[in-house]
């Protein structure tokens, strides 16, 4: 039975939960990982899992002639190098999301890939979960009609520490990403307009960064629907993932994961569980399809589910939306060029 042999780059918490699943596949071999800061635990980490190459040098994974494959895994300002570097060794790649902070890198580094043939499967993970897919199987057979509306709803239950929100990139490339990515995957059009409003309303410590930490957009698609979504670093209920389109015949919409679905309903009230708590339980099935699918492509042959040019829109939209936030304005996309050449 052939095996794609696989190495990853990063060995933080979606480094191994990566690792985790690609054990799960049959035909998936995991023969190295890299990580600056590798160590005794991490090589402990490793063997249990029978993982037996463990190095900080990420180019011993790239220049492996045994790796197929490597998941990119490591801080987004590292992606476009090793992504170029894996394309021009001739490696598959997944890589996380974003693919970097600059539309111009992600673009260079596409192009690597274009030129050397290899697939790029970017991890945005929503397009997998069974709620979201339903929702766009529904519309894809005009069962809600002509689309009209896209409302998508994404609150953290905490926000991230401070030394994350100083290289996040912002609450619109780092969190609202996912959300830009799932109104093109549940509407099937192209977003052509934004106009985002933003606030700091949890921790001034947002501020201090040049961020927000509550933010709302709404956007214009091609086919003429339109779309919001609200988002928020802190929902002290949990993590709140909701979607709905609603179309000339109807909607499709999904609400929030539970651990149960048992109601109390006394005469004191009517109680019910908090949403699942973050993103490793919400997602934890989508994490696995959509690891299950790029070794897929890999063995049988087809396109990824979600491409580099996926991951680039959705990083235009971001910068966008950024754009329009500091302006005050809404932006259309195909001002883009010209907005990045004048900064």
């Amino acid at each position: 039975m052939k095996k794609i042999k696989i190495g990853i780059i990063g060995a933080g918490r979606i480094g191994k939960i990566h690792a985790d699943n690609l054990r799960r596949h049959p035909q998936a071999e995991i023969v190295a990982i890299s990580d600056l800061f590798a160590g005794p635990e991490l090589t402990e980490w490793a063997l249990d899992r029978g993982i037996s190459i463990v190095t900080k040098d990420s180019d011993e994974l790239l220049t492996n002639p045994d790796i197929d494959a490597v998941f990119i895994c490591s801080s987004t300002d590292t992606h476009v190098p090793l992504i170029k570097r894996a394309a021009q060794q001739g490696k598959h790649i997944f890589c996380e999301k974003p693919v970097s902070m600059d539309i111009r890198q992600t673009e260079e580094a596409i192009e690597e890939v274009r030129k050397a043939g290899v697939q790029l499967q970017v991890g945005f993970n929503r397009r997998f979960d069974h709620n979201f897919k339903r929702i766009r199987e529904h519309v894809l057979a005009g069962s809600i009609g002509e689309t009209h509306l896209i409302k998508i709803t994404s609150r953290d239950p905490a926000p991230p520490p401070e030394d994350y929100i100083k290289v996040s990139g912002g609450i619109f490339m780092d969190m609202m990403i996912h959300d830009f990515d799932m109104a093109r995957f549940l509407s099937g059009s192209e977003v052509e307009e934004v106009y985002a409003q933003g606030s700091v309303l949890i921790d001034p410590v947002f501020g201090k960064h040049g961020d927000v930490d509550t933010a709302v957009v709404t956007m214009r698609f091609a086919n003429g629907a339109l779309g919001v979504i609200d988002c928020s670093r802190k929902a002290v209920y949990g993590y709140d993932q909701r979607a709905e389109v609603f179309g000339s015949k109807g909607s499709a919409a999904a609400t929030n994961d539970h651990p149960n679905t048992a109601v109390l309903s006394t005469e004191e009230g009517v109680i019910s569980e908090k949403p699942l708590h973050f993103f490793l339980e919400r997602y934890n099935t989508a994490y696995i399809e959509e690891t299950e699918q790029f070794i897929n492509v890999l063995l049988q042959g087809g396109d990824v589910s979600v491409s580099g040019a996926d991951a680039c829109q959705a990083e235009r939209i971001a910068l966008a939306a950024k754009l329009s936030l500091r302006d005050n304005r809404s932006v259309k996309l195909s001002e883009l060029k010209e907005l990045i050449e004048e900064a």
